[in-house]
């Protein structure tokens, strides 16, 4: 008798799916809060005893190599209320408003350039119509 409890079906020849979220029993991969960082650098940072930063790291479940990443962070700015806002990422049509603004700004120098030249060359045309009414 096969009795499945994960309430999933199953699959022929094969374990049931589960269709989101980790499997059981496999691990996930934790989020730290830029709060919880700034707090845990600055008891790390305060402590002096020895032996009590491992106790802080081992109840916190955390290794060095964090409060050295966190600690980093928190020189850069990237940190609490100083952090900058992340990039967000460029859509297609940013970037094509960005190639059209571009576009737009080569031509009207262009077109200014254009403007100019005629100007010039009016000039020169009215002066030699002077010139050549003068030889007559």
């Amino acid at each position: 008798m096969n009795d499945v409890s994960s309430g999933s079906p199953e699959r022929p020849g094969g374990k049931g799916k589960e269709e989101s979220g980790p499997r059981e029993g496999q691990a996930t991969r934790r989020t730290f809060t830029d709060a919880y960082k700034l707090r845990i650098v600055g008891e790390y940072d305060a402590l002096t005893e020895p032996g009590a930063r491992g106790a802080l790291l081992r109840r916190e479940g955390l290794y060095d190599t964090h409060i050295g990443k966190w600690r980093r962070a928190r020189e850069r700015g990237a940190l609490g209320a100083t952090a900058a806002p992340r990039p967000v990422k460029a859509s297609p049509e940013s970037a094509e408003n960005r190639r059209l603004k571009a576009e737009n700004a080569r031509l009207a120098a262009e077109l200014a350039r254009t403007k100019a030249v005629l100007e010039v060359v009016g000039k020169v045309h009215d002066l030699l119509e002077g010139l050549s009414e003068r030889a007559d």
